[in-house]
């Protein structure tokens, strides 16, 4: 059963096996090192496993300006996102070009070898408004550009343990994935990207999926969030009680994906479509406000970024989605294109609102959020 090309063409896998890892990690100890911190470090898995194909190791200065500039890699092929091994200063003023390095976690520990193709220095509030079209600190994304290191460091890795991560279990490989979509029979494959537990506009655009499409991968980000965003405890139950109770069996896998939230917008929404596309997914559903934090993008921003790039190019088929809400009138969940009934029969379909009602002890209204639900949330709480 084929299922949609990697981004590339090649699934990319920097994983050493077998005694030549063994060796290379006896190396490892001798070498010079560099911390990852947690989100570099699921980078790096990312690249090693080919979740972020065609990336074989961190990015050179020309593939940098070019994403910057252009959304592409120096080869032309589309990226919107860089991706960067940050190092301090004195890890940075040690290394040479033509070195090796070992990338280690915070407790020494060897990850990876890189070996050290080139050094170099970015404008961190040049990268902000290229990526994010901010370079105000406010904004989430820049927030952490500015934090980090403007030193880099670029070049092939070799993966020799995988980091710590959240929910290791539930966290699959693109190769095991795409293994577990043709066990499955499926040909189409619509990935949905979600950082929140599913309220009723998520489950009226999951339920267009599967009234089109083969099968659903429902791929929430468990890295790294922003104080106040849901517990990965509270996405993970919730998304299996639907998935065991309201959705038809064996038509949804649930899988979490070990990244972190960029809170970068219509970039990131691209981004979190070619990822998508490495794990097998033929399909990708981009809807309002996507990968946005609040007050800092239009609606639909991603769309109009998305439609710059031909489908063809990107080989994946991003569905373009407008907005659920639920319309008194009609009696359930609608959006702009179904629905001719006027603004005051609508109610907003807000996590914000959910959030904010949990928080004060009520419960929401069931056209928002199932129950069951809104149970589960309150179990666990926000971060």
């Amino acid at each position: 059963m084929k299922l949609g090309e990697p981004h590339g063409g090649r699934l990319v896998s920097r994983l050493v096996k077998g005694p030549k890892r063994e060796r290379l990690l006896e190396e490892a100890r001798e070498m010079p090192k560099v911390i990852m911190d947690a989100n570099t470090a699921m980078d790096f898995w990312q690249i090693a496993t080919g979740g972020f194909s065609p990336l074989e190791g961190f990015m050179a200065r020309s593939d940098y300006e070019r994403v910057l500039a252009e959304a592409r890699l120096e080869n032309g092929l589309i990226w919107p996102l860089p991706v960067v091994l940050p190092a301090g200063e004195a890890e940075f003023g040690s290394l040479s070009e033509g070195d090796q390095a070992a990338l280690v976690d915070r407790s020494g520990r060897p990850l990876a070898i890189l070996a050290v193709e080139e050094k170099f220095s970015v404008d961190p509030k040049a990268e902000t408004r290229a990526i994010y079209g901010y370079d105000d600190p406010r904004h989430p994304g820049v927030a952490k550009v500015l934090r980090r290191s403007n030193r880099l460091l670029a070049g092939p890795i070799w993966a020799l343990d995988r980091p710590d991560l959240p929910f290791p279990e539930m966290c699959k490989t693109p190769e095991e994935l795409r293994a577990e979509f043709r066990a499955r029979g499926w040909r189409t494959v619509v990935g949905f990207q979600t950082r929140n537990p599913p309220h009723r506009a998520h489950e009226h655009l999951q339920r267009i999926a599967l009234e089109l499409f083969d099968g659903l991968l429902i791929h929430p980000v468990l890295g790294e969030k922003k104080p106040g965003d849901f517990k990965n405890e509270a996405i993970i139950e919730a998304y299996r009680w639907l998935i065991e109770n309201v959705y038809p069996k064996g038509r949804v896998v649930l899988s979490g994906l070990a990244t972190w939230m960029r809170f970068a917008g219509p970039r990131e929404a691209l981004f979190h479509a070619l990822v998508r596309k490495n794990y097998g997914c033929t399909h990708f559903i981009v809807g309002r406000l996507h990968a946005s934090p609040s007050g800092w993008y239009g609606d639909y921003d991603a769309h109009e970024f998305i439609r710059k790039f031909n489908t063809e190019e990107l080989g994946i088929e991003v569905l373009l989605l407008k907005g659920p809400f639920y319309c008194r009138a009609c009696g359930g969940v609608a959006t702009e294109n179904t629905c001719g009934h006027a603004e005051a029969e609508r109610v907003k379909i807000s996590m914000t609102t959910v959030r904010a009602m949990i928080r004060e002890g009520k419960q929401p209204p069931p056209e928002i959020i199932r129950p069951e639900v809104a149970k589960i949330i309150a179990k666990y709480g926000f971060v």
